[in-house]
C-alpha cells in the first residue's frame, strides 16, 4: 500500500478521497490554484502545492504541474477524482511514465471508452445492446439517417460529456440547424466536432451500473443508480436502487455492464450508463472511466467504500468478494447542492457567511466548503452532496426532506428549493418518473420548518457581526424566539 498519495482535484471530491486515504494510513496531498489557496480541501490535506493561477487550464488541467507536485512531495500515487484530468488517457500514461501509480483504469481503456464512437463499436462487438444510430460524414447523410430512424432523434458529440454538443431534434425541418449547432458546440467544448445521430428513446430512464474490476480477472457489478432527475442533461438527484428496475432487469443489465468493461480490459471502478425505455428495453449510452459524483448512494446501499477499492485495486490487491455478496439493503438518495439560481441555473459565486450541514440518523454530507469558504466563478458550482439512507425509499425521502430543512448556506443562492419541489412531485414520490421530469411543471416548494427559519435568521445576523458584537448578542434574548 502507498504511504503518500496526491489527489489531483479540488472541493468535495478531494476531501472525500482524503478521508478514505487517511483510513488506509495514506497521507493525502492536495493541489490548488491561486484562487483556491484557502479552500477547505487545502486546509484538510497533510500537504498542499499550488499548481498555477485560477484558470483550470493553467492549474488543475496542467499535467506537468500536477506530476511535478507529486514528485516534489514524495507521492507514490495520484488519484484524479472526477472531472478535470480524470478521463485523460495522456495524463494516466504520463503518471505511469513518471514512476507513479495511477489510481484508475489503464490508459487504453480510457481512450477506448472516452470516444463515444469507438466505445459503441467496442461494446457492440461484445454483444451490448445499442440505441439505433448512425455515424454520418455530413449533414445530408445525417438527415437521411434521422428520417429513416424516425423522429425524435438525438445528435450527440462523439467526444462529448455533460450535455455539451447534444441536441434533441423533433423534425426533419429542424434537423440541419440542430446538427450544425451541435458540431459547433462540440468543436468549442472538446476540440472535436464529430457527432453521431441516435434514436430518441420515449420516456427514457437514465440508469447506470457500477462495476469493479481487479487486475486478476475478477469483475462484478455493484447494483444500479437511477439518475433520471436531470436538467440540461446534468443530474440533480440520484437514488439507489432504481424504483423502476426489478431484480431480473438488474441482473441482465449488470451482466451487460460487466461485458462492456471486460471488452476494454477495464481495471478499477467504472460506470456503464444505459437508457432504459418504458418497456424495459435498455441500451448502452457510454462508460465513465472514473468515480461518479453519485457514488455515495451505492456505498450506502451496498456497504462498500468504492474509493477504498479504487486504491486497493491500484495497489494490486484482488477483490475479496463475489457477485453473490453484492446484495442491496435499504434505499439511498443524493441531492446535489449547487451555488446557483434554481430558476435560471446560473452560478451564484461569492463568499459564504455561514454554513450549517444536516446530521442525524441516515444522513451523509460530502461537502467542499465551510463558513470561511468562497465559491469561485471559475469552477463547477457544486458545493456539497446531501445523502440520506433508510430501510426503504419512503424513509430515505423523509430523511432527505429533513436534511434539506436543516441545511443553512448564507452568502450565495443555492438550489435547495428545487430539491424540495422535486421531492414533493407526485411522480417522484411514486417512483414513476423519467428524464423529462424537470421539463414538466413542479409543485411549489413546501413551507419550511419554522424552527429552521428561526435558526436561519439568527445565523444571518450572527454571521455579519464582529466577534465582540457576537459576544454581546449572545446575552440578548433572540427577537425570533416565541413560545410554540
Amino acid at each position: 500500500m502507498f504511504t503518500r498519495m496526491l489527489i489531483a482535484n479540488r472541493g468535495e471530491i478531494a476531501i472525500r478521497v482524503m478521508r478514505t486515504a487517511r483510513e488506509l494510513g495514506i497521507s493525502p496531498i492536495a493541489i490548488y490554484s491561486e484562487a483556491d489557496a484557502h479552500a477547505l480541501h487545502v486546509r484538510m490535506a497533510d500537504q498542499a502545492v499550488c499548481v498555477g493561477p485560477e484558470a483550470s487550464t493553467e492549474s488543475y488541467l496542467k499535467i506537468d504541474a500536477v506530476i511535478d507536485a507529486a514528485r516534489r512531495t514524495g507521492a507514490e500515487a495520484i488519484h484524479p477524482g472526477y472531472g478535470f484530468l480524470s478521463e485523460n488517457a495522456e495524463f494516466a500514461r504520463r503518471v505511469a511514465e513518471a514512476g507513479l501509480t495511477w489510481v484508475g483504469p489503464p490508459p487504453g481503456a480510457i481512450s477506448q471508452m472516452g470516444d463515444k464512437l469507438t466505445a459503441r463499436a467496442t461494446v457492440e462487438a461484445a454483444g451490448v445492446p445499442l440505441v439505433p444510430g448512425a455515424t454520418p460524414t455530413d449533414v445530408v447523410e445525417a438527415r437521411e439517417a434521422a428520417i429513416k430512424m424516425g423522429f425524435p432523434v438525438m445528435v450527440k458529440a462523439s467526444a462529448g460529456g455533460g450535455g455539451k454538443g447534444m441536441r434533441k431534434v423533433e423534425s426533419a425541418e429542424a434537423f440541419t440547424d440542430a446538427f450544425n449547432a451541435a458540431k459547433r458546440e462540440a468543436a468549442k467544448a472538446f476540440g472535436d466536432d464529430r457527432v453521431y445521430v441516435e434514436k430518441f428513446v420515449t420516456r427514457p430512464h437514465h440508469v447506470e451500473i457500477q462495476v469493479l474490476c481487479d487486475a486478476h480477472g475478477a469483475a462484478l457489478y455493484v447494483g444500479e443508480r437511477e439518475c433520471s432527475v436531470q436538467r440540461r442533461h446534468q443530474k440533480v438527484i440520484e437514488e439507489c436502487p432504481s424504483p423502476f428496475i426489478n431484480e431480473d432487469l438488474r441482473q441482465r443489465m449488470g451482466a451487460v455492464a460487466v461485458a462492456a468493461a471486460q471488452a476494454c480490459d477495464y481495471v478499477g471502478a467504472g460506470t456503464v450508463e444505459f437508457l432504459v425505455g418504458g418497456d424495459g428495453a435498455f441500451y448502452f449510452l457510454e462508460m465513465n472511466t472514473r468515480l461518479q459524483v453519485e457514488h455515495p448512494v451505492t456505498e450506502l446501499v451496498y456497504g462498500i467504500d468504492l474509493v477504498e477499492w479504487q486504491i486497493r485495486i491500484a495497489a494490486g490487491e484482488p477483490l475479496p468478494f463475489t457477485q453473490a455478496d453484492m446484495r442491496p439493503r435499504g434505499h439511498a438518495l443524493q441531492c446535489r447542492l449547487y451555488a446557483e439560481d434554481p430558476e435560471t441555473f446560473l452560478p451564484s459565486p461569492g463568499p459564504l457567511h455561514h454554513v450549517r450541514w444536516p446530521s442525524g440518523p441516515g444522513v451523509r454530507v460530502d461537502a467542499g466548503v465551510d463558513s470561511t469558504s468562497v465559491v469561485p466563478m471559475a469552477y463547477d458550482p457544486m458545493i456539497a452532496k446531501l445523502c440520506t439512507y433508510g430501510a426503504n425509499r419512503e424513509r430515505a425521502i423523509a430523511r432527505m426532506r429533513r436534511a434539506l430543512d436543516e441545511t443553512v448556506v448564507l452568502g450565495v443562492t443555492t438550489n435547495t428549493a428545487l430539491h424540495h419541489r422535486v421531492l414533493a412531485h407526485p411522480d417522484f414520490i411514486a417512483g414513476d418518473y423519467d428524464t423529462g421530469l424537470l421539463e414538466r411543471p413542479l409543485p411549489a416548494a413546501p413551507a419550511a420548518n419554522a424552527s429552521f427559519d428561526d435558526a436561519l435568521a439568527a445565523a444571518a445576523i450572527q454571521a455579519l457581526l464582529t466577534p465582540t458584537a457576537q459576544a454581546i448578542a449572545a446575552e440578548i434574548p433572540s427577537p425570533w424566539w416565541h413560545d410554540r
